[in-house]
């Protein structure tokens, strides 16, 4: 019997670009407040001076993972990337008043609280995703997924697994994985992962090694 769809609804049309407005001069105002140069910033985020200068300008979106890796290099959260206030944290999310947010031809919305040590997020992963499909992560801590709809292929190491509705894992960040769709709806699921600042390299995001080289090098880092 196939699996029922249980995708989120879809973006409304303001999400987009619009939400540069915020990002862009909070990603500027980090930096700065860090006493970080454009091209010191960069190095540590694994990016090209230029690729930086325009995420500040907001003339171009970052990926979900390059958003993600930002956010530990600054010690901060999406949401506050994103200008959420933080406020008294609140321990409920209303999925209804949730904005959905595109970075990198994903979706996702806030589904936990600001200021905590998880972030916990709901994805939404096409079938096809252009460049992300191929994208190898590394980064410090630990990630949760839980599929709710589709089904996704989760790649950890030199081992690739199908998970159908239901399923879920639990590794650690610092295997190099890969998140992938199959299937003409996509996939859905629950994210949670460990929100820890490091230094460099944060986040390498690469293509995957191929597995004559892979023994020798590790993933590329943009």
């Amino acid at each position: 019997m196939a699996a029922t769809d249980h995708r989120p609804p879809a973006p409304p049309a303001s999400a987009g670009p619009g939400d540069d407005l915020v990002l862009a001069p909070r990603l500027r105002d980090l930096r700065q407040a860090a006493g970080l140069t454009l091209e010191s910033a960069a190095a540590r985020a694994g990016l090209s001076a230029a690729h930086l200068s325009r995420l500040e300008s907001g003339l171009r979106q970052p990926s979900l993972p390059v958003l993600l890796g930002l956010a530990r290099m600054y010690g901060t959260t999406v949401s506050d990337l994103l200008g959420e206030t933080a406020g008294e944290p609140d321990p409920i999310v209303r999925g209804a008043t949730a904005a959905a947010v595109p970075a990198g031809g994903w979706t996702y919305w806030r589904a936990g609280g600001n200021g905590r040590a998880m972030q916990a997020l709901r994805l939404h992963i096409p079938a096809e995703a252009g460049a992300q499909r191929a994208l190898v992560r590394v980064h410090p801590g630990e990630e949760w997924l839980y599929v709710t709809g589709g089904t996704l292929e989760l790649t950890l190491g030199e081992r690739v697994h199908t998970l159908a509705p239901g399923d879920s894992a639990h590794f650690d960040s610092l295997v190099p994985h890969r998140l992938a769709a199959t299937g003409g709806t996509g996939a859905d699921v629950l994210f949670v992962h460990t929100l820890m600042q490091s230094e460099t390299s944060a986040l390498c995001v690469g293509p995957p090694p191929s597995r004559t080289s892979a023994a020798h090098r590790g993933p590329t880092t943009h």
